[in-house]
């Protein structure tokens, strides 16, 4: 049987309802994402697909170990920041198995095009966990044309070496895809894919905006720029090297033997669309953790298969590993759930609590089933997302046992997970003198 190939496709910051097959509203008359909503209505959509937190570097943490972000040091940054340069301990360690890792070693051929965020050279890398090619960005935020960081230096590199691409960040990065997917078709090797873009992270540029490089340069999170317009035109042109990629798969005949995957790292921004859902990145509300998630794979997903199965970001990991027939690591055991049986019939269900925590603003959440437990500065809350996914009706008192098991149960998985560490950094890029709070 020919071995699969994977595409894993990762936007950032997206919102739950910016895609028009998650009703997002049109953009000068025509929907924001017509590939993606081609790749959803041919494939699988989830309705309750989750990150495995509301700020990036964790997600990817959890994404890459398919295993809850927490065990990890460099995972209690949220997110981590210019601070991990030359840092021994805030990283992924290169002796920590992961997903690329385990498909290398079991002869996929494997690269990341797009953005890391999980530690600096010499200590940590896309090469030193897994990768055979790197292309993009070390740190969090780059400015999409200058392609320098947050702190103002230079962040871009192919395999080690420092690069110097032309152009815009989200068109050089699906260009790239497209020469790694026409190098793959001449090889016998499958592939794995990450494809992690930038879009649409601040700064607020679009391929036509250059001219904006110079004024937010030191100042990235372009707290006096942007409007929703930049913004969809931001997930457009997204969209559009996402087409890109998919039509080069076409051409080679790799389609049908590739399963994509496509979801965001944590929830929406300052002017992302999260509707019904409430709150944002940062935020364990719904608005922060819950995303699109699509898969396409034509020899498998049933067009316009859609599950409400509860899921998180490093479940999507495990069923790429499960799919590729590559057992996990013995001394490693997986915290994920392989989603197999949903993409092969989207009406199967299984029971998936899960669980969330942040430093900031003391959260802690947890799903299970229709039922969710959140906490944020002290106060609790009890919400049946079934009838309240914007989680205005606290049932917390009208339903005290159901509180009290919930909490109970979310501290006896907290028990089995690392102390968050008194020095990890919560960073914000504004506050409520910038904006008002949501």
């Amino acid at each position: 049987m020919k071995r699969p190939n994977f595409l894993y496709i990762v936007a950032d910051d997206l919102g739950y309802a910016d895609l028009g097959c998650y009703g997002g509203r049109p953009f000068a008359g025509r929907t924001v994402s017509p590939v993606l909503d081609r790749l959803a209505a041919d494939g699988l959509r989830m309705t309750q697909g989750y990150a495995n937190s509301p700020v990036c570097s964790p997600t990817r943490f959890a994404l890459m170990t398919m295993r809850y972000q927490y065990r990890l040091r460099g995972a209690a940054e949220e997110p981590m920041n210019a601070r991990a340069r030359g840092s021994a301990s805030l990283g992924l360690a290169p002796a920590h198995p992961t997903l690329p890792s385990l498909l290398r070693d079991a002869g996929w051929r494997t690269a990341l095009v797009g953005k890391w965020h999980l530690g600096y050279p010499p200590h940590f890398g896309p090469l030193r966990s897994g990768y055979d090619e790197f292309f993009g960005p070390m740190s969090g935020g780059v400015d999409y044309f200058s392609h320098c960081g947050t702190d103002g230096a230079h962040d871009f590199f192919e395999n080690d070496e420092e690069h110097f691409p032309v152009g815009y960040m989200t068109d050089v990065l699906s260009q790239r895809a497209v020469d790694f997917i026409r190098r793959m078709a001449r090889q016998d090797a499958p592939f794995f894919l990450s494809l992690h873009y930038t879009a649409p992270h601040w700064p607020w540029e679009t391929r036509e905006d250059c001219h904006r490089s110079a004024a937010v340069h030191g100042a990235l999170p372009d707290l006096q720029g942007g409007d929703v317009r930049t913004y969809q035109r931001m997930v457009g042109q997204l969209d559009e090297g996402i087409g890109a990629v998919v039509d080069e798969l076409e051409a080679n005949g790799l389609l049908q033997d590739t399963l994509i995957l496509f979801t965001s790292d944590n929830g929406g921004e300052r002017f992302s669309d999260n509707w019904p859902l409430v709150g944002g990145k940062m935020d364990l509300t719904e608005g922060g953790i819950r995303v699109p998630w699509i898969a396409h794979w034509p020899r498998v997903i049933q067009p316009g298969s859609v599950s409400g199965q509860p899921c998180m970001t490093m479940d999507f990991s495990a069923t790429v590993l499960h799919e590729a027939s590559v057992a996990p690591h013995a001394d490693y055991p997986l915290d994920a759930v392989p989603l197999c049986a949903t993409l092969r019939d989207p009406d199967s269900c299984f029971d998936r609590p899960m669980y969330w925590r942040m430093k900031h603003r003391a959260q802690r959440a947890m799903r299970e089933g229709r039922w969710k437990y959140l906490c944020v500065d002290g106060h609790e809350y009890l919400f049946d997302l079934a009838v309240d996914e914007r989680e205005r009706a606290n049932l917390a008192r009208r339903e005290p046992l159901r509180l009290a098991a919930m909490r109970a149960q979310w501290e006896a998985w907290n028990c089995t997970m690392p102390e968050i560490p008194q020095e990890a950094a919560v960073m914000l890029p504004y506050c409520v003198a910038d904006m008002p709070s949501r």
